[in-house]
């Protein structure tokens, strides 16, 4: 018959102490003089005992814990495949360890009374999608170990990407293939890599010589094809579109579809992000690559490790993957 697995209270029953005192041990928590301490490592040494890390999470409420805080809708974080990507990269890095991965996909209006809540119990830390800057601020003075997936404000941790550097990679090679009327997909203001996505697009507005026409929404499909219908409506020589994601470029290909105009003889498409549904488009669509799998990676791995600090960041640098919606 297989010997019986030791528990946490036939340590504490040979040691001669509660189980709130091996617990203290194992924990390496206060209350246990040095002598106990000693004494009971030797009995978990004898038995053979080892703790249960699930068992452990469960019974302190939060356990070694990478928090993943998402302000956006929940349906969206159904659909949108950078969600996916996201926890996919977090995942990667959890692999093998003890810690767990807890997602919290929450309103705006929900979420300073979800950041309460996490603050009280913050294990390993937080990667933080979406928040608010002023909440960002608040919640990172208080917990420390946290770090934003793309740039919030000056001083918190991050990790990011070269947002306006592959904004203008699509544009140069927009440009090159004699596309001279190239319309501009942006997300909604005060979204940093939105925002560093409309400097790239506008810089090489300047740099090429090109009219800037532009139109801003939000981050969705349904918002790509609502402002591709606007702009051809109102500038018909549009001969190739940037979008500042891939959903908002799946929008503006149906609309283009919609309109009667091909891709990418009549109008060329260039998404962000290079997901899945870049390679899955009708033609193929071009992207800027994002990896956002070793971004969500690095910052988890920085939370584990203890290497963040104030003003530190990590940031990736962005690459233009060219496939048929942009074919000369």
């Amino acid at each position: 018959m297989a010997q019986r697995r030791p528990t946490l209270a036939d340590v504490a029953a040979e040691a001669g102490v509660s189980k709130a005192a091996v617990s203290r041990v194992i924990n390496d928590a206060p209350g246990v003089s040095a002598q106990t301490r000693e004494h009971v490592r030797r009995v978990i040494s004898h038995l053979g005992y080892r703790p249960d890390p699930v068992a452990r999470a469960l019974a302190s409420g939060h356990g070694e814990v990478v928090e993943l805080v998402i302000v956006d809708d929940t349906a969206v974080f159904g659909t949108s495949p950078y969600y996916g990507r996201v926890t996919a990269g977090v995942l990667q890095e959890l692999a093998g360890s003890n810690a767990q991965l807890r997602v919290h996909v929450v309103e705006e209006r929900d979420t300073a009374a979800l950041l309460n809540r996490i603050a009280a119990s913050v294990s390993l830390g937080v990667l933080l999608i979406h928040v608010p800057s002023e909440l960002a601020v608040d919640f990172y003075r208080r917990c420390e170990r946290v770090v934003t997936l793309g740039p919030s404000v000056p001083g918190l941790p991050f990790v990011g990407l070269e947002n306006a550097d592959g904004a203008y990679a699509a544009m140069q090679h927009l440009h090159a293939t004699g596309r001279r009327h190239i319309a501009a997909l942006h997300g909604q203001a005060g979204n940093s890599c939105a925002d560093g996505r409309r400097e790239g697009y506008r810089r090489a507005v300047r740099d090429f010589g090109l009219p800037d026409i532009s139109a801003t929404g939000k981050f969705r499909r349904e918002s790509g094809y609502e402002l591709t219908r606007r702009l051809l409506e109102s500038h018909p020589r549009i001969d190739a579109i940037f979008a500042g994601c891939d959903l908002m470029a799946t929008g503006a290909m149906q609309a283009l579809g919609d309109a009667g105009r091909k891709i990418p003889d009549d109008v060329a498409v260039v998404g962000f992000d290079d997901s899945v549904i870049a390679e899955c488009a009708n033609p193929p669509m071009s992207s800027v690559h994002q990896p956002v799998e070793q971004m969500a990676a690095a910052a988890t791995r920085a939370l584990i490790n203890r290497q963040i600090a104030p003003h530190w960041r990590l940031v990736f640098p962005a690459s233009l993957q060219v496939r048929q919606s942009t074919a000369a």
